[in-house]
């Protein structure tokens, strides 16, 4: 499983808590699209983490910013995914930012809105939200899983032939949206 979160703004912990905490701590992938705030927290994801991959954002203090890019690039079930914390232009930066790193999925932060946004073409973009800090938005993070996995719920399961399939899901564990993403051909 992969598991996406964003815009902890701890201090001292990674601020984890029921299906959050669950799912970083089963997930292969943990993918951080920033603002960790603190090293602490950022040591705190690494520690819970089995393979971390994250971004610094606009909060990161400079212990963070001086440990972590401020974008990135990774590949999850054969889907190639590019992470960054926010582009200047919105979703349309965004659709760039991933088009010109060949990814499907774009996974950015910032907003604390956790979103789905399926555009007619170009990479789908995903905002995990906050799961600590939602900031008047619903708390959440992301889950998502290989097309046709096992381990997929059957909620998803199905969905895309080839590709991802996820939730994004809050702490309490309740699913909010679907997301699909399919392989690039």
């Amino acid at each position: 499983m992969l598991v996406v979160c964003s815009d902890t703004h701890g201090t001292d912990d990674a601020r984890l808590a029921g299906r959050t905490r669950e799912a970083v701590d089963a997930a292969d992938l943990v993918i951080h699209a920033g603002d960790f705030t603190t090293t602490t927290v950022l040591d705190a994801f690494r520690d819970r983490a089995n393979r971390l991959v994250a971004v610094h954002g606009n909060a990161d203090g400079a212990g963070v910013r001086d440990r972590l890019p401020s974008a990135a690039t990774t590949t999850y079930a054969g889907v190639r995914v590019a992470i960054t914390h926010t582009e200047r232009g919105g979703a349309t930066a965004l659709s760039l930012f991933g088009r010109q790193r060949g990814a499907a999925l774009v996974v950015s932060g910032h907003t604390h809105r956790p979103t789905v946004d399926v555009p007619g073409t170009g990479p789908i973009l995903l905002n995990p939200g906050s799961h600590a800090d939602p900031r008047g938005y619903r708390p959440a993070h992301a889950e998502l899983w290989a097309a046709g996995s096992d381990d997929a719920p059957e909620t998803v399961a199905g969905a895309v032939a080839s590709g991802l399939v996820g939730v994004l899901r809050t702490p309490e564990g309740e699913v909010i949206d679907r997301i699909r993403v399919p392989a690039e051909e």
